[in-house]
């Protein structure tokens, strides 16, 4: 019965030759395409020899890898690799990593080789960035990192993913979300209803409508009217106004089947909304038209009204306010109504009621219901 093969990337035992300027090492590896070649290098002593056969047997297994990704390939290739086959995501989402990929990954670790994203130089490298941009973009770039290491090891340019054996990238104790209670929403619609400047920009509708809905400010920006049913009192989120770069404002349809919805509106909403649309002919092609269109007409730039609404609130004395209080405003008026977090992950788009609950919904509130439940134990 004949010797075993050797196992796909590994080699024999190393053997040694002397020679007239050192030594020679050989051995056999056995490639990944099943041929197993003699390999050998020489050095001017025996540990010498050794060390620059390993490192050719290394780079030989990293280089005859399953398809044009080797471990001896730059990470700038990977890192292209793993962006190009990115699918199904929005726009912005796509626009993030990039700027992730182009602002902190590349240019510190663009020219290393893949075999050197060792668990070491990416934890001070998320570290570094974590000190200098913060912990929220040191995540971002982990997310970015660990799914360009999977396509690595499924190439076999890695032999497993290095992001995993990180630790957690840490920050400051998270805050419990800050959320408007029902006087302070009255007080800030009737501060904007005196407004002069954020009634030229068209604002109170607009945030009336957040408080309403509690939908993204691209989900608002990007709402035609043929989404909108004023008999039945309902709009449908079925896109967003998104601004992606090389294109421009683009309207782009929700890519979840949890971001597309259709929400009731609360009656006061409706009648805001008919007003509205007083003089609208849908037949007319108004139906394709934005419900809060640009002070100057067209689509709405979420970023520029981002800009506008943080004018409008300082001015209110609400500065610490922006568009993403409205959402978990509504969230937490709906937990403390008794609703599920299901059904406040639906009102929101989110597929998962975790995000609803952990990032959504304010807490730390007073009566929790404890205390009656615990009344039990009075003896």
């Amino acid at each position: 019965m004949g010797r075993p093969p050797l196992e796909l990337g590994t080699y024999g035992t190393i053997r040694f030759y002397t020679t007239d300027t050192g030594y020679r090492a050989c051995t056999k590896a056995r490639g990944y395409d099943g041929r197993t070649r003699a390999v050998e290098r020489r050095g001017k002593t025996k540990a010498a020899a050794e060390r620059a056969l390993k490192a050719a047997l290394r780079d030989r297994a990293g280089d005859q890898a399953h398809g044009e990704i080797t471990a001896g390939s730059p990470v700038a290739t990977l890192a292209e690799a793993w962006y190009a086959a990115l699918a199904d995501l929005s726009p912005v989402t796509l626009q993030a990593y990039r700027d992730r990929l182009d602002r902190q990954i590349l240019p510190r670790l663009g020219q290393l080789r893949i075999r050197e994203l060792s668990v070491g130089t990416l934890d001070r490298h998320l570290r570094g960035i974590a000190d200098t941009h913060g912990v929220a973009t040191a995540r971002m770039c982990r997310s970015v990192l660990s799914g360009m290491c999977t396509l690595a090891a499924r190439h076999d340019a890695l032999a497993q993913n290095p992001v995993r054996a990180l630790g957690p990238v840490t920050g400051r104790a998270k805050t419990a979300p800050r959320a408007l209670t029902v006087p302070q929403l009255r007080q800030l619609r009737a501060a904007l209803s005196y407004d002069g400047k954020a009634i030229a920009r068209d604002l109170p509708d607009l945030v009336a409508f957040l408080m309403a809905t509690g939908l993204r400010i691209g989900e608002a920006c990007g709402l035609p009217w043929n989404a909108v049913d004023l008999q039945a009192g309902t709009v449908e989120v079925r896109a967003a106004a998104v601004r992606v770069r090389g294109q421009g404002l683009v309207v782009k349809a929700t890519k979840t089947d949890a971001g597309t919805r259709t929400l009731v509106l609360p009656r006061w909403c409706v009648t805001m909304l008919r007003a509205r649309a007083t003089g609208l002919n849908p037949d007319a092609g108004h139906g394709h038209h934005p419900v809060f269109p640009a002070p100057r007409g067209g689509w709405r730039d979420p970023s520029n009204t981002q800009a506008d609404l943080r004018d409008a609130f300082t001015a209110a004395g609400f500065d610490w306010v922006t568009s993403h209080v409205f959402r978990k405003t509504v969230a937490t008026l709906m937990d403390q109504a008794g609703l599920s977090s299901r059904a406040a992950a639906d009102q929101l788009g989110h597929a998962n009621t975790s995000m609803t609950t952990d990032v959504y919904f304010g807490r730390k509130v007073v009566t929790t219901g404890a205390a009656g439940v615990l009344e039990a134990l009075d003896t």
